[in-house]
């Protein structure tokens, strides 16, 4: 049992959780994940980036997004509260090298919360680093405060303007590498169509670009065979073979058709977390 010790709300249905795994702490490495169970008889499987650690203190964070019923359940625990199971550190860690050049990293949306170890480890190694957050709104951002404290620049985009500058986060990244020295790498976590637009304006430039692709995993395992991939024509399992990969070689459009292949069961999943949700509700009307 995995006693929680702090959960705050990020943003709209994203939540920051920590708790306590000492044995994880200790071992896991930057671009690792964990599963997360909140009942380990019948809860289901929820493969999450570590989003930071404490070796010392012994807790590992994680930030998720209320998207399902499962994660909808998770957001209901606080501080005080068990997790059921927690396994990990599982997957293949980044591999952080010292560079000449800098380093580029760009977070999309939750997937900027999962960038932050790599971003810490990339500057333990003597790197310089510069950060693009990017999300759809002010509203979005998360883990802004975490990078101006680690990287040594930080550049927010927003969708509507609402904080930074106004655009996606190709615009600065293009600017990254038509500098005279051009990023040694670059580091895309978020949405597969963010991924696929970054890997496509690096791609032009000829630098090299690593992603992450941990939204496909399901079961974390590499048994269920849900996070089935094409890298460079080769069938890869993100939960055993990555989560990191050249993103050059990632066959986008079959990854993002791939995703879609549980929208029913998801569709479902939804329903009936919703109307879990209204007789929650429904409750505490009653009780007032």
């Amino acid at each position: 049992m995995n006693k929680i010790l702090e959960k705050r709300q990020l943003s709209q249905n994203v939540f920051y959780m920590k708790f306590e795994a000492a044995d994880i702490a200790k071992n896991r490495k930057a671009g690792q994940f964990l599963i997360v169970q909140i009942d380990t008889e019948l809860g289901e499987r929820i493969p999450l980036t570590i989003a930071d650690a404490d070796a010392a203190a012994g807790w590992i964070a994680i930030v998720f997004q209320a998207v399902g019923a499962s994660t909808y359940k998770l957001s209901k625990l606080n501080a005080g509260d068990y997790l059921g199971g927690v396994l990990g550190p599982l997957g293949t860690p980044s591999v952080i090298e010292k560079y000449d050049a800098p380093v580029v990293c760009v977070g999309g949306g939750i997937g900027t919360a999962p960038l932050y170890p790599i971003v810490q480890a990339l500057k333990a190694a003597g790197n310089r680093v510069n950060v693009i957050i990017a999300a759809r709104s002010k509203d979005l951002l998360i883990f802004v405060d975490e990078m101006k404290a680690v990287a040594d620049e930080v550049v927010i985009m927003t969708d509507d303007g609402s904080a930074g500058e106004k655009g996606v986060a190709t615009i600065p990244l293009e600017k990254y590498c038509q500098q005279e020295v051009p990023p040694a790498e670059v580091i895309a976590i978020g949405p597969p169509i963010m991924m696929k637009f970054a890997c496509a304006t690096t791609e032009k430039y000829k630098v090299k670009t690593t992603v992450s692709l941990n939204t496909i995993m399901i079961d974390g395992t590499g048994m269920c065979g849900g996070c089935r991939v094409s890298v460079g024509g080769q069938t890869k399992f993100v939960c055993v073979d990555g989560p990191d990969f050249d993103g050059h070689q990632v066959d986008w459009n079959n990854m993002m058709t791939r995703m879609k292949s549980f929208r029913e069961q998801e569709a479902e999943a939804d329903h009936r977390c919703n109307l879990e949700i209204q007789a929650g509700r429904l409750v505490e009307l009653q009780k007032n």
